[in-house]
């Protein structure tokens, strides 16, 4: 099995763009329109300060982005059941979705006082568990992790490999943080732990990169 098609959703989508060549650039696009936008909701987050809460609405925003000319289902929860191929988890019914969004925001804004490793680990780890969406539940948890990040940090954070970018270079290690993590609420235990140590270690390589273009030295290697 390959990367791609590990922990691919198995939906009823409703693409607007049949031809697989065109729908993958759209979705290049996209992609870079989303990050513009999370930048964008992070520096509006940190101009409001302690008034900021994750909503759901920020959440189908940013969906919308990803998936929009794309599929017909943009910033709009799932109608139907889904599968995960290449994945034991089974994704909740689609009318728990918004419930159980409502509840993960609910977690990030009454546990702002947690690190911001991890609640960012919560996000992208919950948010692929529940898997909201027919298609694009990824790139969101990945944008959205992300922004909970930095607006915890109360930084949109330098670095020009940043965390997402290297979630998609290398998605192995990422699969099998959100495997554990899914291994863990099977026994009804949240344990974030290979998660928050990834997006640490990506962190650093992130920041990393910030230090090696001031100085001209090499810590990459």
């Amino acid at each position: 099995m390959t990367e791609e098609d590990r922990r691919h959703s198995v939906a009823s989508e409703a693409y607007l763009i049949n031809d697989e060549q065109q729908r993958a650039e759209a979705e290049a696009r996209n992609g870079l329109r989303q990050f513009d936008l999370a930048c964008q909701m992070i520096m509006d987050a940190i101009d409001r300060g302690e008034n900021w809460k994750l909503r759901p609405s920020a959440i189908l925003a940013l969906h919308r982005v990803a998936l929009e000319g794309i599929s017909s289902y943009a910033g709009n929860f799932r109608p139907s059941d889904v599968e995960i191929q290449g994945s034991r988890h089974k994704p909740v019914q689609a009318f728990q979705v918004a419930e159980l969004i409502e509840d993960l925001c609910d977690y990030v804004n009454q546990n702002w006082d947690k690190t911001a490793i991890h609640l960012a680990a919560y996000v992208m780890w919950r948010l692929n568990w529940i898997h909201p969406f027919s298609d694009g539940n990824g790139r969101t948890s990945r944008m959205v992790s992300y922004l909970v990040l930095c607006v915890k940090e109360r930084l949109l954070l330098p670095g020009k490999n940043t965390i997402p970018d290297q979630i998609v270079d290398n998605r192995n290690p990422y699969f099998e943080a959100l495997e554990a993590a899914d291994a863990a609420a099977d026994r009804n235990e949240v344990d974030l732990s290979k998660m928050e140590d990834l997006i640490e270690s990506m962190l650093a390589m992130q920041l990393a990169s910030v230090l090696e273009r001031a100085s001209g030295k090499n810590y990459l290697t």
